[in-house]
């Protein structure tokens, strides 16, 4: 006899499977993620002038962050796919990194952590795409800053 697993995405035997939201209630749901693009100094010295031979660089990061929201259903085997009401994109450079803070929101069902992880990691990856001419040694790493709505409530990471 199989036990129940704390893991939602799991069937009590084992098998992997898409949560039924259909009986939850519709709220307002908030996430926002970030991540922190590590790079050499003159990496870092090229993108804040803005002379990077690829154009403006931290717009097409913005851009693809907003698209890849979009489709984090289609790229997470088992996300539902989300009716998102706004999606942004900031990223600031400071301390020789490019931060990046990804927010997702929408009145759905579920959650939208993964839209905001999602677009926060295609903005880091396009970073890196457009300065890995100068730089293949960019690193980066992502992680849920707070999120708002549904049944849980409130979360913050510590700071």
């Amino acid at each position: 006899m199989t036990t129940k697993s704390p893991l939602t995405h799991l069937t009590t035997d084992g098998d992997a499977r898409m949560v039924d939201v259909g009986a939850k209630d519709v709220t307002a749901r908030r996430a926002v993620a970030r991540a922190r693009v590590q790079m050499s100094a003159a990496t870092f010295e090229l993108l804040a002038s803005g002379a990077t031979p690829k154009g403006d660089v931290l717009a097409a990061a913005r851009i693809a962050g907003i698209q890849a929201s979009k489709r984090t259903s289609e790229l997470i085997p088992l996300c539902h796919l989300i009716a998102l009401t706004r999606v942004e994109i900031a990223i600031r450079l400071e301390g020789g990194m490019a931060v990046v803070d990804a927010s997702a929101e929408a009145r759905d069902r579920t959650g939208v952590e993964m839209e905001a992880m999602v677009a926060a990691s295609t903005a880091a990856l396009t970073l890196y795409d457009m300065l890995k001419a100068a730089d293949r040694g960019i690193t980066f790493d992502v992680a849920l800053v707070e999120k708002t709505g549904g049944k849980t409530g409130t979360w913050r990471r510590d700071p």
